[in-house]
């Protein structure tokens, strides 16, 4: 970046190839509205063909990461209990978190060299199959996300592994943020399958977007020109959004920086709280690759910049959680 003078008064030109411009002041009630082209017709139609895609029962419940050796991890997944953890060779494990014996939380209990033992009278548990009557539940682990296959609450056809989209290869950054709601997964998909919200919404993240074009049938995606906004400066890129199955929105950068970058958006089913209204997990997946030569420096310091990722995937769903739940309440008529 070179200054130069206008007008006798410092300036700084942007080298051609950079990926970041200055953003100009604009009011926020002076942006273009959208609600025009916003039709609910488009974001329904698309919503009912992604329901039509099969999941095979499989469920993300969390961050990979998130399952470690030294201690179980408890989930609710459509109203089932589970424990997850890591066997001797690190392979992940999922089953039923009520104790075959006396009903305990198995989740409470204790990992030793990938032996789950309860805490309560210490029935031992390997995961390799049925043992005293607990059996082990279909699951995968994609190195983002950890998942489980619940073909009682899924009643499709299963299928061996999660229906993923397109993730960029090689090394790369990932975060993976997961937020409750009070609404159903379909409240989710919806509001991730209306773009045009975007600006009006989240005017503190994106600025410029337009929607280039819609799904159809034959092409069925969005595909959305944005600038990703970090303050006064701003990175524009064009993305796609595609649903892989009945629960899942993928939105993949296209052009720009960052080209091949995915956001895996997932709506998992938790079942009903206290107030028998329905939760739902969030659990958002961001991949982030870049050819330029600092992005390595970047994924070697992930250690710092994966908060700071997922702390801005928390606020956007602050907005957008707020959203689907009035959808939800809206359609329900509560």
């Amino acid at each position: 970046m070179k200054p130069v003078r206008l007008g006798g008064l410092p300036q700084l030109r942007w080298p051609k190839d950079w990926p970041v411009g200055v953003i100009p002041r604009a009011p926020w009630a002076r942006q273009r509205p959208t609600y025009r082209d916003a039709q609910p017709g488009i974001i329904a139609a698309a919503l009912d063909r992604a329901e039509r895609r099969p999941t095979g029962n499989w469920y993300a419940f969390a961050a990979s990461r998130d399952i470690r050796a030294a201690r179980p991890s408890g989930a609710r997944v459509a109203g089932v209990e589970l424990v997850a953890w890591r066997d001797a060779h690190g392979r992940l494990r999922v089953g039923p978190a009520a104790c075959p014996h006396l009903g305990a939380d198995l989740a409470t209990g204790v990992v030793r060299s990938g032996v789950l033992f309860c805490r309560w009278h210490g029935l031992a548990l390997s995961g390799d199959g049925c043992e005293f009557g607990w059996r082990p539940l279909p699951s995968h682990d994609d190195g983002v996300l950890a998942w489980v296959r619940l073909d009682s609450a899924g009643e499709e056809g299963p299928l061996d592994a999660p229906v993923l989209g397109p993730r960029p290869p090689g090394d790369a950054l990932t975060a993976v943020t997961r937020v409750t709601g009070r609404c159903e997964p379909s409240d989710v998909v919806a509001n991730r399958l209306d773009p045009w919200h975007g600006a009006w919404l989240h005017p503190y993240s994106f600025t410029r977007l337009d929607v280039l074009t819609t799904p159809t049938e034959e092409d069925d995606r969005f595909l959305v020109s944005v600038t990703f906004r970090m303050g006064h400066l701003g990175v524009p890129v064009i993305a796609e959004f595609t649903t892989p199955d009945a629960r899942t929105v993928l939105m993949r950068i296209v052009e720009g920086e960052g080209t091949g970058s995915v956001v895996e958006t997932h709506a998992t089913p938790i079942g009903p709280g206290p107030d028998g209204r329905p939760r739902v997990a969030v659990i958002e997946a961001v991949i982030a690759v870049s050819q330029r030569p600092g992005f390595a420096t970047a994924r070697r310091a992930g250690v710092l910049i994966t908060p700071l990722m997922r702390y801005a995937a928390t606020r956007l769903w602050r907005d957008d959680l707020a959203y689907a739940e009035r959808r939800y309440r809206v359609r329900t008529g509560g």
